[in-house]
């Protein structure tokens, strides 16, 4: 059944000490991070998609066009995708105008220059047009590729891992771009990765693998706050909430922001008044109280109401939902103290929040 705007992807695969076993329904618009560690089959999935490994069985509708159901396999070069690898795979012996305009021939229909002009605009490349990419920089050659798939005019962008082979500078310099293909975008893109930060920083949506198999999926403010099946991007549980800087305080350089649910005091990183950012909070740097407490350095103090207390990986940990007006957030006690406070589901208690992290 046809069904624009969604991603519907079905697949199974099994080889000697691995299987495939996925059925997904994605959204049709914004980031999918495709999440897990090595070897959980993040890859293997992308391939699947862009017909590179086949399926059989398989079920693949890419907002209302089905490119593989039974009989039916629409081989990789008839599938309207882009394809982003680790490496940027670009011509040596073409400029980067020529690199592009590689890219425009397969366009079906053809790309228009305007289209071109905007995606070179969007990655800050017009400088190095008439460059070869043997003199770019990492950095420079991964926009270019990146480039290079949008000038295909895809009906969906797929990201194997882009950033992996970047130092944290290239990394850094990078990210921006790939914020503003988000937010301007209205494809749908599929990016692997194993790195939390970029997870946190760019995805709307978020499928967790492992061993072949989803273990969760969902929008990742979501995922990321559910206790049956805690999701840990690193070192530890925590949210991702989008939020709007509401004010600069450049006496004590923090920044305001609002969220649903209230706001918090972060660190001032330059964002102007009215950008929209992501803020982390990680439940190690939550504690919960029954009164509001005084005199206290902690800035952030939020009422709360909890929803669900859960058991952690040790007994004497528990992990802590909590609603904040719409948002969730996670906090990490001691059982012992859980009990002390007689934390139930309902229990009304102050959020302190000793540490947000500004991600984007």
């Amino acid at each position: 059944m046809n069904d624009p705007g969604r991603i519907h992807a079905r697949f199974r695969l099994e080889h000697p000490g691995f299987a495939l076993d996925v059925d997904l329904d994605l959204p049709g618009r914004g980031v999918t991070a495709l999440f897990g560690p090595s070897g959980s089959g993040k890859t293997t999935l992308l391939r699947c998609v862009a017909g590179l490994v086949r399926a059989k069985g398989g079920h693949l509708e890419v907002n209302g066009q089905v490119w593989q159901d039974g009989g039916l396999f629409l081989p990789a070069h008839r599938r309207p995708l882009g394809y982003v690898f680790q490496e940027a795979s670009l011509f040596a012996h073409l400029s980067v105008r020529g690199n592009l305009a590689y890219g425009m021939k397969r366009a079906r229909p053809a790309a228009s220059q305007a289209l071109l002009e905007h995606i070179v605009d969007l990655l800050g490349i017009g400088q190095l047009l008439d460059r070869r990419p043997g003199t770019l920089s990492g950095g420079e050659r991964q926009r270019v590729a990146i480039a290079r798939a949008l000038a295909v005019q895809p009906q969906l962008l797929l990201m194997d891992e882009p950033l992996a082979a970047m130092d944290l500078a290239r990394k850094v310099d990078i990210l921006p771009y790939l914020e503003r293909l988000r937010d301007e975008l209205d494809i749908p893109v599929l990016y692997v990765s194993h790195t939390p930060d970029e997870v946190a920083r760019l995805a709307d949506h978020i499928v967790a693998l492992e061993a072949g198999r989803a273990l969760a999926a969902g929008p990742i403010a979501d995922v990321l706050a559910r206790l049956d099946l805690p999701i840990r991007l690193g070192e530890d549980v925590g949210v991702v909430l989008e939020a709007v800087v509401e004010e600069r305080d450049r006496t004590w350089h923090l920044a305001r922001v609002a969220f649903p649910g209230g706001v918090l005091w972060v660190r001032d990183d330059g964002h102007e008044v009215g950008r929209r950012v992501r803020v982390r909070i990680l439940a190690r740097d939550v504690s919960l109280a029954l009164e509001r407490a005084a005199g206290s350095s902690i800035l952030n103090i939020l009422p709360a109401v909890v929803r669900e207390i859960a058991n952690e990986e040790h007994p004497g940990q528990a992990l802590v939902r909590l609603d904040l007006g719409g948002a969730s957030l996670l906090a990490r006690l001691t059982r012992r103290s859980a009990h002390v406070l007689a934390l139930v589901p309902g229990s009304e208690v102050y959020a302190q929040i000793k540490a947000v992290a500004l991600v984007g």
